[in-house]
């Protein structure tokens, strides 16, 4: 009789863990403690519930590194990026869901299948015996971070995520508003307009950052520390480092022209992406925000075109706990003190969806291979995945280890291609052809998904 494979957390990382080892034959139990023991910050019980954005980023795979990512999980037969396909949404060339279609959709499949089975027990230790994943994410509950902690002899690093809010669209006025892509960016005229955009001019923007910094914000608990992952700031914090800084990122305003006022160029502009199949929702794009909830309604009405705007959710914050993996895990993402447990997704210090989700896949087929006594080849650093690996496993410096996007940082440079700026294009499509080829063949060792 197989060997059974637990799996603790159903979110990307633990879905896509337990579609891996399931399709390789592999009996799995996913025990996730939702609904039955609730987090602030997710809705549902489903599995691989979309807390933050609805987006995975850019999905091209020839200049990007997430994209990368994307075309390396869909050779792998992953569940995750199939479903983000099937319940995909205009987004010019990034790639957003339906975020309640989407983990609807992934908890369904595994649900179906006959390998895995779903347990709503908390597991609150660390096993001594049998083959265990834990994938709980930044949301990892207080009494499995202590044992965590107890077991690697070090504190748990943190830092602090925020979400940012929903709008419901027919309360913003478009009379204000415009949809548009920036650059017009999309293949169909659907993702050229996939955008709503909401234009300032100097005084209404310095208005708006007088607003958000004398705004009240949420305070920490006692021992907590704002340690902020970067690709994630709180827009009154990226305000904090200066009056321009938002001007120059999530309210930048080049690529795109007011189609009500063309001769206008704003000085500012504000996105909203839609967030639902219907386009009855849309998030406001890099408007993560720790302010108070009445504070956050005040200040977001500031912005023409949202001046009556209604909100499904306001913005939140949390903290996200991670391991110092490169201290911890061995090459195949084990627990070096306790090498029947894996970890897997945003708890060994990768950020975003489609880095835990990656993690996920990684861990499970590892697991499955070392469950069904098959030797499985070590995933070429050359690769997205691999790169990612080789970073949390002991690429990275220990003691500045921060949670990481993947990014051509990480990719080992290509011999005879020049550096700098006006190489990067060629740099580029040299890594994501070395990885397409790496990965494929690594691929063919092993029986893929159909």
């Amino acid at each position: 009789m197989t060997q059974r494979l637990h799996i603790v957390g159903g979110g990307m990382a633990g879905s896509e863990a337990a579609w891996q080892a399931a399709e390789a034959g592999i009996p799995v139990v996913i025990h996730e403690m939702r609904p039955k023991v609730e987090t602030f910050a997710h809705r549902t019980g489903d599995l691989a519930e979309m807390v933050c954005s609805n987006s995975f980023r850019s999905d091209d795979h020839e200049q990007n590194a997430v994209g990368l990512l994307h075309w390396e999980m869909l050779q792998a037969g992953g569940l995750v990026m199939r479903q983000a396909y099937t319940h995909r949404l205009p987004a010019g060339g990034a790639l957003a869901v339906d975020r309640d279609a989407f983990s609807a959709g992934v908890t369904q499949v595994l649900r179906d299948h006959p390998n895995v089975s779903v347990s709503d027990e908390e597991i609150t230790e660390l096993p001594e015996d049998g083959q265990w994943i834990f994938a709980t994410g930044p949301l990892t509950s207080s009494a499995l971070g202590a044992a965590i902690a107890r077991e690697t002899g070090a504190d748990a690093l943190a830092f602090f995520d925020a979400i940012a809010p929903i709008v419901y669209f027919d309360s913003i006025d478009m009379d204000v508003a415009w949809l548009q892509s920036r650059y017009d960016k999309g293949e169909t005229e659907e993702e050229r307009k996939a955008y709503i955009n909401c234009p300032m001019t100097k005084p209404q923007y310095e208005a708006f950052i007088d607003a958000l910094l004398a705004a009240d914000k949420a305070a920490f608990h006692e021992g907590e520390t704002a340690g902020y992952f970067d690709g994630c700031l709180p827009i009154e914090v990226m305000a904090e480092r200066g009056r321009e800084t938002l001007r120059h990122g999530p309210m930048k305003p080049i690529g795109l022209t007011n189609s009500h006022k063309p001769e206008e160029k704003a000085y500012a502009v504000v996105q909203l992406r839609r967030d639902n199949a219907l386009g009855t929702l849309y998030n406001i794009v890099g408007f993560q925000t720790k302010m108070k909830y009445g504070a956050q309604t005040e200040v977001f009405r500031m912005i023409p075109g949202l001046e009556e705007a209604k909100f499904a959710r306001l913005g939140g914050i949390h903290r996200n706990t991670f391991l110092n993996s490169p201290t911890l895990l061995d090459a195949q993402m084990r627990l070096r003190s306790k090498p029947n447990i894996r970890f897997a997704g945003q708890i060994t210090g990768v950020e975003g969806y489609v880095e835990s989700s990656a993690m996920g896949l990684a861990a499970g087929r590892m697991a499955a291979a070392e469950i069904l006594g098959r030797p499985l080849p070590e995933i070429p650093q050359d690769t997205a995945h691999g790169a990612l690996i080789h970073h949390i496993t002991g690429g990275a410096e220990a003691k500045t280890f921060q949670p990481m996007n993947v990014n051509f940082g990480l990719f080992r440079p290509v011999d005879g291609l020049k550096g700098g700026r006006r190489g990067r294009k060629d740099r580029y499509k040299a890594y994501t052809d070395r990885a397409k080829a790496e990965w494929s063949g690594w691929l063919a060792t092993q029986e893929v998904p159909a």
